[in-house]
């Protein structure tokens, strides 16, 4: 019998919390529960989950804070992150998301959809993709099968989301894609995203990639591609 995923669930709100241990448990998961962010970090560290839920507005730590330092230590980095919040603005959204979220979900949401947001998440983090072989470009190197990427021999933290977005890229040769094209192949398809949330998570990988950032093109009013060429904006050509 396979062993149950662990799932954490972070909220200040012991009602939800309650209902979303009930369904999740249901749905076969092994579910830990922390109502603020200290308590959160102290049950991350002491037993690194399969995937966190988490609020954002936490108390002693918010949820953003805890987020960061997830990201930050190489022993969670790359743990999966749903957050949750009750505020539904676009700029939430993308402070979310810059910290390192996965996915991101505003209250209220039905139970249905936040499973199946988890399950999604679950999926793409244990995705086989074995044979597919080490992808290389200009100092920049990706391993699909170990989910690490590495710049100019130094190893680099990427979220999960931002793993499949540059793996995506540096595996098209070249090819431009749309940001739909984009989310749907990083994220899966049914999560919606604005235009400007991809931008956010190439803003962050160009970041992350330091002296290889310009291999990350945008193609103007289309999309991105990765490409060795000594240009940063390009002209339409070849969508995916």
């Amino acid at each position: 019998m396979a062993i149950a995923k662990h799932i954490l669930v972070v909220d200040d709100e012991r009602d939800l919390v309650e209902l979303l241990v009930y369904n999740l448990k249901r749905a076969g998961y092994d579910v830990s529960t922390a109502f603020n962010g200290r308590q959160a970090l102290d049950c991350i560290f002491n037993r690194v989950p399969d995937l966190i839920i988490l609020d954002v507005m936490l108390p002693e730590l918010s949820g953003t804070e805890v987020a960061s330092r997830v990201r930050g230590n190489p022993q969670t980095a790359s743990v999966p992150i749903v957050m949750l919040t009750a505020k539904g603005e676009e700029v939430d959204q993308i402070v979310g998301l810059t910290v390192g979220a996965d996915d991101y979900i505003p209250k209220p949401f039905s139970m249905k959809v936040l499973i199946a947001r988890v399950e999604a998440v679950l999926r793409r983090t244990n995705r086989q993709t074995s044979g597919s072989g080490i992808l290389q470009i200009n100092g920049l190197e990706i391993n699909p099968d170990t989910h690490e990427a590495f710049v100019h021999g130094e190893s680099i933290k990427l979220t999960l989301t931002e793993f499949r977005l540059l793996a995506t890229l540096v595996a098209g040769n070249g090819r431009v894609f749309s940001r739909l094209s984009l989310m749907t192949r990083a994220m899966g398809a049914g999560v919606t995203v604005t235009e400007r949330t991809i931008d956010v998570h190439m803003t962050a990988l160009r970041k992350k990639l330091g002296p290889c950032a310009g291999l990350i093109k945008t193609v103007r009013g289309v999309g991105y591609k990765v490409s060795a060429d000594a240009s940063t904006e390009d002209e339409l050509s070849g969508v995916v």
